[in-house]
């Protein structure tokens, strides 16, 4: 049973997570890079329509979209070393720390490979048969025409994705990771001011969402700052179009992973 509430703990206790905090940036940081190579690889067959690897691409992008993350974390931890271990591949001395970075990685590649897809569709076909007409190379309509528009467009869908990966960072715990969720049970076991230690726990979480919410607001502006109003805001429209369709239907209720 949990002690009567002090709020000289909650001001203990944040020192004492954030000395985890580099645990739950290297998880963020890692799988979103990793993702971002597995995101544009998954992209690819369906931009251009790759027969059997396009088909393969849905499958992989419905299933890390249709399960939880918690699932995952269990499938690629557990199954992984099974199927490996058929190929005669021995990973059980591999620390579980990457097993928790290669599932966020595969959950937030379906999400990047969606968002790389959306962002390149959103761009309007007209400027880039433009660009062709006037003699421009395919790279060159890339780089000049397509790229630019594509980063203003996702921005704000990859900056969700980070804050959304930061927090789903807080299962890792349940495979042993000692990041900073995992922490603060082992301080709310010691100590038994739980209410305390979940209230420093998210106030560290809200205060890194608000700083990464506030630098991708900025990028975006950055991104954007050439751009004229009108196309601007189409692009802000096809942000948000694309966003809703990014969220699975199962996470509107309430985001599973």
């Amino acid at each position: 049973m949990s002690r009567r509430f002090d709020i000289h703990y909650v001001l203990d206790f944040i020192p004492k997570l954030l000395a985890y905090l580099n645990i739950t940036l290297l998880i963020v940081g890692s799988s979103i890079a990793l993702g971002l190579l597995i995101g544009l690889l998954v992209a690819l067959p369906r931009l251009y329509n790759v027969p059997g690897l396009q088909r393969l691409s849905r499958i992989y992008v419905s299933f890390f979209r249709g399960t939880p993350i918690l699932i995952q974390l269990f499938l690629v931890y557990y199954g992984l070393p099974e199927i490996l271990g058929w190929l005669h591949i021995d990973v059980s001395r591999i620390a579980v720390l990457y097993f928790v970075i290669l599932t966020y990685a595969l959950n937030s590649g379906a999400f990047i490979s969606e968002m790389i897809r959306a962002a390149v569709e959103a761009v309007d076909k007209g400027q880039v048969e433009a660009a062709q007409s006037i003699g421009m190379s395919g790279y060159q309509t890339f780089r000049r025409i397509i790229l630019p528009q594509a980063l203003g467009i996702s921005v704000p869908l990859f900056g969700n994705l980070v804050i959304g990966n930061l927090k789903d960072t807080s299962l890792a715990f349940t495979l042993g990771v000692m990041e900073m969720t995992g922490r603060s049970q082992t301080l709310g076991t010691a100590t038994q001011h739980f209410i305390e230690t979940y209230i420093a726990l998210s106030l560290i979480y809200f205060v890194i969402s608000v700083l990464l919410e506030r630098a991708f607001v900025w990028l975006e502006r950055y991104l954007n700052q050439y751009a004229g109003k009108e196309q601007t805001s189409r692009q802000q429209r096809m942000a948000k179009r694309w966003q809703a369709r990014l969220i699975p239907i199962s996470d509107r209720g309430g985001k599973q992973g």
